[in-house]
């Protein structure tokens, strides 16, 4: 096998990590509410319901911002109905999900469960605009975020909420270009819409933070003219602008599900084109930044052969939706789409592992039982760990291999950290399937004289996984025989592994 090599030089960097790249998404779909953070009775709840195996979990996990409520769900969301005495909570049909929404769990435990995480954890509040509009979208930040004084801040005070929540960053409604949204719009329609509310937002607050709705995917019919109409309309309103994608082995395919990020990659620097093309037409100094707030690993062919056999007559509470259990193969893929995501670090603003908690999520639950980490848990909760600072300018030079959907791909993909104190972290993949990969890495002038550690996640087994008869069958390990010798790192890459290698 010939060695895959790139070069790192502090002198030529991608850019600054934002926090906001480790974010999560909770939605009330499945179980990724009740019996996932949130179930009263269980011996791991506190006093206020919240799991709190599932919160040590989550900090382990290292999430910083965190999407809610949806989602498609939020299409259908009535903010009045989740705020208030529990008792006087209406119980809701959802649409999106063919569910029964008690609203036991609605914006005040939110809040408490995220202060639980710790001060790095960020609400990212997403409003109606799929059967709602800019009243809604206003009362909803008034009762949030106003101190006091005012009908809706003295109705949160009278909750039990004195203190305000403080969301900065708002979603201004989710996927509005897809047919199958409570409220789909064309893009003309979402535009106007997203401007007037924005607009009146920042009457209310001007620092808030705005995302709007691009594509729902790369392959949408309207993609990129629904940027550009969208962004026409709100591109001085609005600070990002939207991206959601899902990656599986279509007809079991599993070299270019592998490659997959190299779709990632073609779909930010698309959308990046796109808003550049609009801020250059109007004449506007301002940038738009990223926000790829759903991202992951998904069987979505699986869930959509569910779906038809759905009884339409059956509305259930937390029914086990889009439980995906994954592989190894399935992490090595996860964590190449982190390493994108690191990789466009200058225009990536805000990123959100879609789910958190059972629902195609790296933490799984039972009711009444144990929690555990999926495989996918790993690569997030190291790269959340080691992967703030500067992005390094990584471009390999690696042997390739052929895929069905993206052509030649290359074996490593790759991308280099470097904190504060001067360290650096290297996260690779090998996405050879049979065969291990020999890396050099020359360091330059930056400084680093030994090998903190390398770690693995690699299985003789690749479809091998955690589950709850055996929560513990995949972790990383350590790999040996990796050296820095003369400034130049050596090591050899596990086939069809994930790898962070820690220099000092």
């Amino acid at each position: 096998m010939s060695t895959a090599r790139f070069t790192l030089d502090p002198a030529f960097t991608t850019g600054e990590v934002n926090p906001r790249l480790f974010g999560s998404f909770v939605e009330h779909l499945g179980r990724c509410v009740y019996t996932g953070v949130f179930e009263p009775g269980h011996p791991a709840a506190d006093a206020e319901g919240v799991r709190t195996d599932v919160l040590d979990l989550v900090r382990e996990l290292g999430v910083t911002a965190v999407r809610y409520p949806g989602g498609n769900f939020v299409s259908g969301y009535r903010w009045e109905d989740s705020v208030g005495p529990v008792a006087d909570r209406p119980h809701r049909l959802d649409l999106a999900w063919h569910s029964t929404e008690t609203n036991r769990f609605g914006l005040s435990e939110f809040i408490g469960f995220l202060r639980k995480i710790g001060p790095h954890a960020e609400p990212m509040m997403a409003v109606n605009l799929g059967t709602r509009g800019v009243a809604e979208a206003l009362a909803l930040q008034e009762y949030a975020n106003h101190l006091e004084g005012t009908a809706l801040s003295d109705l949160r005070v009278g909750h039990g909420d004195k203190d305000p929540f403080g969301i900065r960053l708002w979603c201004l409604g989710n996927e509005m270009d897809g047919p199958w949204q409570t409220g789909h719009k064309t893009a003309e329609e979402y535009g106007r819409l997203a401007a007037e509310t924005a607009r009146a937002m920042r009457q209310l607050d001007p620092g808030v933070e705005l995302v709007v709705c691009g594509s729902s995917s790369q392959s949408m019919p309207t993609f990129a003219e629904w940027e550009a109409t969208v962004l026409q309309e709100t591109y001085d309103l609005v600070d990002h602008i939207s991206l959601h994608a899902y990656y599986w082995p279509e007809d079991g395919d599993v070299d270019s599900f592998l490659a997959s990020a190299v779709d990632m990659e073609a779909f930010i620097e698309n959308v990046v084109a796109t808003a550049d093309h609009v801020g250059a037409r109007l004449k506007s100094k301002k940038r738009i930044s990223l926000s790829f707030d759903e991202w992951n690993v998904w069987y979505l062919p699986e869930w959509e052969e569910h779906a038809k056999g759905i009884d339409q007559a059956d509305w259930p509470q937390a029914p086990r939706l889009l439980e995906d259990c994954y592989s190894v193969t399935d992490a090595v893929v996860f964590g190449s789409l982190l390493i994108a995501l690191l990789r466009h670090a200058d225009r990536v603003a805000v990123a959100c592992l879609a789910q958190l908690v059972n629902v195609i999520a790296p933490i799984m639950t039972e009711p009444g039982g144990p929690a555990w980490r999926q495989t996918t848990f790993f690569p997030f909760a190291q790269a959340a760990r080691y992967g703030r600072g500067q992005v390094l300018d990584v471009r390999v030079d690696s042997p390739t291999y052929r895929t069905r959907k993206y052509g030649e791909a290359d074996l490593l993909h790759a991308t280099a950290v470097r904190a504060e104190d001067g360290s650096v972290t290297v996260f690779a993949v090998n996405r050879g399937r049979t065969e291990a990969l020999p890396l050099q890495v020359r360091l330059g002038s930056l400084g680093l004289t030994s090998v903190v550690e390398h770690s693995v996640l690699a299985d003789a087994d690749p479809d091998a996984r955690n589950t709850l008869a055996d929560p513990e069958r995949v972790a990383p390990h350590p790999a040996e025989g990796t050296t820095l010798t003369d400034g130049t790192l050596t090591a050899t890459l596990e086939p069809l592994s994930w790898n962070v290698i820690r220099l000092a």
